[in-house]
């Protein structure tokens, strides 16, 4: 707060303490404990997932549903977008803030189009007739998938945020300490959706 001198005039220097009230590491420990909880989360689906996936009620089964060349293309964008948030993150490492936004905006652009075929995917399945109520089968995908594909969302609008933060303040320690969590993140989404692709999409088509 500000400080009254003998003068009676207040000194506005001394509205922030100057003491650090963040300590350093405890952001990386936090958001840690948030993706392990994630991972819980994603468990519990997984695991969901095995025990109803095989639950038809008469119903087209994987083999019938999915189309595997353009799944495949959906995951070859989200590993792609993984490989350009690590330049985002090299460019940061140079400090160099307009490469390190190019490099979020491409990153972004291919979590989009993840999530565009994603919403392609559901709709068409939709209007199949293969609905998330029509078994428990397709009740346990969608409740899966579409649990990822709301992370991705939340991670671009995350990114997008971000983006703007460099923009008007540069690469600061706390927004590279936000870049640092956001790498984890769609790193994590990365590694979600290669279990998503093999158990889910592989398995149920192969299996």
């Amino acid at each position: 707060m500000s400080e009254k001198t003998h003068a009676g005039e207040w000194n506005e220097n001394q509205f922030y303490l100057e003491e650090d009230h963040h300590p350093e590491g405890s952001t990386m420990l936090g958001f840690w404990l948030y993706l392990m909880s994630d991972c819980l989360i994603f468990a519990v689906l997984f695991a969901t997932h095995a025990v109803l996936g095989r639950n038809y009620a008469a119903g087209p089964s994987p083999a019938d549903l999915f189309d595997l060349p353009l799944v495949a293309i959906n995951t070859a964008m989200l590993l792609l977008s993984s490989i350009t948030y690590g330049f985002a993150m090299l460019q940061m490492e140079r400090n160099a803030r307009m490469e390190t936004i190019f490099w979020l905006g491409v990153t972004g652009l291919f979590g989009l189009t993840f999530l565009g075929l994603e919403l392609y995917e559901f709709y068409h399945l939709i209007q199949e007739g293969a609905g998330p109520g029509r078994s428990a089968f397709l009740s346990s995908f969608f409740t899966l998938v579409g649990t990822h594909g709301l992370h991705v969302t939340f991670g671009i609008i995350w990114l997008v945020t971000m983006m703007v933060q460099v923009k008007m303040h540069g690469l600061i320690p706390e927004n590279r300490r936000r870049l640092m969590c956001l790498s984890m993140f769609w790193h994590f989404l990365d590694v979600i959706w290669i279990g998503v692709f093999s158990f889910v999409y592989l398995m149920g088509v192969l299996g």
